[in-house]
């Protein structure tokens, strides 16, 4: 049986914590920032953990 691979693109774009969960960057952050509040854009650099709903297929493309 062939091993298992990574999906690459997933693992350029989440990490895994020490508690097992799964982090994940804001999105917009890239450009139009002009119309954006300070408030939004300040929260937008903290990373955020991947909701319940995504966690399972996820955790799936990480593995391998």
């Amino acid at each position: 049986m062939p091993k298992q691979k990574t999906r690459k693109s997933v693992a350029k774009r989440f990490k895994k914590s020490a508690s097992g969960k799964i982090k994940r960057s804001s999105a917009g952050g890239a450009h139009i920032l002009t119309g954006k509040s300070r408030k939004q854009k300040r929260s937008m650099r903290s990373s955020k953990l991947v909701s319940k709903a995504d966690h399972k297929r996820i955790a799936q493309c990480l593995q391998g």
